[in-house]
């Protein structure tokens, strides 16, 4: 792993594997999809599944031949990049208890830090996007949105 190559290599069958574990656990969640048969010969499990079937063969073929790829990132890069997915994991957790507004709220603001503006600037965006997917959802597409338990 001296050279960039094996390097790159590595970097992107990393990305593969966890790609791969993705879609194995996509196409498990898919497969259990209940249905009604009388509804639809083929049912909602099939377009999940099938898609579950793709990427898992097309992680399998990035973990052959990998290509080419960035150096693994480290430091500040790093714990950015799994900062979102941590805050990602923190939103979803949230809307339980806090309702949609709040999570995604939290999720706009921190990932808006995370990337470099000024916190005044995302707590100003969190407020925005909350309201606008609010709107969205509520109003405009109506859609059931938890209010969460902290609210009633």
């Amino acid at each position: 792993m001296s050279d960039g190559t094996s390097s790159s290599a590595w970097v992107g069958r990393i990305g593969g594997v966890c790609l791969l574990v993705l879609a194995i656990a996509y196409g498990i969640g898919g497969s259990q999809i209940e249905y009604a048969f009388a509804s639809d010969p083929l049912g909602p499990r099939v377009m999940p599944v099938l898609l579950a079937v793709l990427l898992a063969g097309l992680c399998l073929i990035y973990l052959v031949r990998p290509g080419t790829s960035e150096r693994f990132p480290r430091g500040r890069l790093l714990a950015r990049i799994l900062a979102v997915p941590m805050l990602l994991v923190t939103s979803v957790l949230l809307l339980e208890p806090a309702g949609f507004a709040i999570s995604i709220f939290v999720m706009t603001v921190g990932v808006g830090w995370i990337f470099g503006a000024p916190l005044r600037l995302a707590l100003i965006g969190g407020v925005g996007q909350a309201l606008l997917w609010w709107l969205v959802f509520a109003y405009l597409l109506d859609v059931y949105l938890p209010a969460g338990r902290l609210f009633g």
